[in-house]
C-alpha cells in the first residue's frame, strides 16, 4: 500500500467550513479533510471548540484534549466571534467561497447569528450546508442536551446490551455521535454530487437520536413486526438479543472464544460436547439457548483458547480470539493494516492516532497535520481571501 498524495484525493479543491464542536460534526469534517479537502475550523478567540477540555482520560497534548486532537487533525484553524459585526462580515465573506458549511448549535442559533440555512444560500445557493441536532428541529424534544449517552438511553439501544438480568447496559463508545457523524458525511457527499449534475446546493440535517435509532434498524424491524415485544437478551453469555445459541462470548481456560451463527450440533461433534447432541430442534437453539449456551459456557472453560480455534477454524466455524488492544497490536493482520499514524500539534508535539480507513485508488490516506491551535491560521486565511 502506499500513501495516497493530496493531489489525487477525490475532494482536493472543495473548502468546508467547520463551525461544530465536540464530536458528531467535527469527525465529519475531519472525514472530509482526510478526503482531501480543505477544513477551516471556526472557533470562539480565547476557549475555542468546548471538546479541547472535554477529556475522556487525564491525557492532555498542549493544554487540550487528546479527544480534540483526534477528531480535529488536518484542519486550519479560524478565529472569530460570531457576535462581533466585524467578524461577522468576515465569515459570510467565507462563505460565499465555500462548498460545505458544517454547524451542530441548538436549533435556532444560526438563525439569531445570521447564519441560517435561509440567509446563507442566498450569498451562496451552491452551498452544501450541514447540521447536527441531538433530537431533530421539531417536537418537544429539541431543546433537550443532545449528548451520547442520553441519545443512547432514549433510543432503547441500552437493552442490547448484557446479559438478561443486567439494567439498562450502553455502550462504551460515542455510537451516536459516531453514526451521527457518518451520516452527516453521506448526505454531503450526495448533495456535492447532486450539485455537480445541477449546479444546486442543498440542506442535510442528522440528529444523534435518528442516527441510532438507525444503527438498529435490524432489530427495531423485528420489533414492528413480532406484535411490538422487547428485546430478551440471554442470560448466558449475550452477544445479541435477537440471535440464538451458540452466538456469544465464552471465557475459556485462558481467556474468551467468540461465537457467531453456527449449528450447536455440528458444535457439539466438533468440540466432543455430548450433551449438545440433543438439541436437533433449531428451533430450541431460540427457545432453549441460554440452556445450550450454560452447556458451551462450562466445556469451553476447561480448555486454552488456541486449542478451540486449532478445531474450530479448520472446520470453518465462525469463531475468534477475543483480543485486547495489546494483543490486537501484536497480531500481523493488524500490522498489515497500517492503521497507525503520526500526526504533529501545533507546538510540534506528536501523538499517535488512527488514519482514516477508507482507501483511494489502492492507497491509504494519511497526514501528519494535526489539530490547529485557536484562530492559527486566521491571519494568512484573511490575506488570502482578501478580508
Amino acid at each position: 500500500m502506499f500513501n495516497v498524495s493530496c493531489s489525487s484525493l477525490p475532494l482536493k479543491g472543495v473548502l468546508v467550513l467547520d463551525f461544530s464542536q465536540f464530536l458528531a460534526g467535527p469527525a465529519a469534517a475531519m472525514r472530509l479533510a482526510d478526503l482531501g479537502a480543505r477544513v477551516i475550523k471556526i472557533e470562539r478567540p480565547g476557549t475555542g471548540d468546548i471538546c479541547r477540555q472535554l477529556y475522556i482520560s487525564n491525557l492532555g497534548v498542549e493544554g487540550d484534549s487528546t479527544l480534540f486532537h483526534s477528531i480535529n487533525r488536518n484542519k486550519q484553524g479560524y478565529a472569530a466571534n460570531l457576535k462581533d459585526p466585524a467578524d461577522l462580515e468576515k465569515i459570510r465573506h467565507l462563505i460565499a467561497k465555500a462548498d460545505v458549511l458544517i454547524e451542530n448549535f441548538r436549533p435556532g442559533v444560526m438563525d439569531k447569528l445570521g447564519l441560517g440555512y435561509e440567509f446563507v444560500r442566498e450569498i451562496n445557493p451552491r452551498l452544501v450546508y450541514s447540521s447536527v441536532t441531538g433530537y431533530g428541529t421539531e417536537g418537544p424534544w429539541v431543546g433537550k442536551p443532545g449528548q451520547d449517552l442520553l441519545a443512547q438511553c432514549m433510543s432503547g439501544l441500552t437493552w442490547l446490551n448484557g446479559d438478561q438480568d443486567d439494567g439498562p447496559v450502553p455502550m462504551g463508545l460515542a455510537v451516536a455521535d459516531l453514526a451521527a457523524s457518518a451520516h452527516l458525511v453521506q448526505g454531503i457527499l450526495a448533495c456535492l454530487v447532486r450539485r455537480g449534475v445541477t449546479g444546486a446546493g442543498g440542506r442535510v440535517e442528522v440528529s444523534l437520536l435518528e442516527s441510532i435509532l438507525d444503527l438498529q434498524f435490524e432489530v427495531i424491524t423485528t420489533h414492528l413486526n413480532d406484535g411490538g415485544k422487547g428485546p430478551q437478551r440471554s442470560a448466558v453469555c449475550n452477544a445479541h438479543a435477537y440471535l440464538g445459541a451458540p452466538y456469544g462470548v465464552y471465557p475459556t481456560a485462558d481467556g474468551h472464544l467468540a461465537l457467531a451463527m453456527g449449528s450447536p450440533i455440528v458444535l457439539g461433534e466438533l468440540l466432543g460436547c455430548a450433551p449438545l447432541s440433543v438439541y436437533q430442534d433449531s428451533q430450541t437453539w431460540f427457545d432453549q439457548r441460554d440452556e445450550i449456551k450454560a452447556i458451551l459456557r462450562d466445556h469451553l472453560a476447561t480448555r486454552a483458547t488456541t486449542h478451540w480455534l486449532s478445531i474450530l477454524e479448520p472446520a470453518d466455524i465462525w469463531c475468534a480470539d477475543v483480543l485486547s488492544w495489546e494483543r490486537l497490536r501484536q497480531t500481523e493482520g493488524y500490522r498489515v493494516l497500517d492503521m497507525e499514524q503520526e500526526i504533529l500539534c501545533p507546538a510540534g508535539t506528536p501523538l499517535k492516532t488512527l488514519r482514516c480507513p477508507i482507501h483511494i485508488d489502492g492507497g491509504t490516506s494519511k497526514s501528519s497535520a494535526g489539530a490547529p491551535a485557536i484562530g492559527q491560521h486566521t491571519a494568512a486565511i484573511n490575506a488570502e481571501f482578501s478580508i
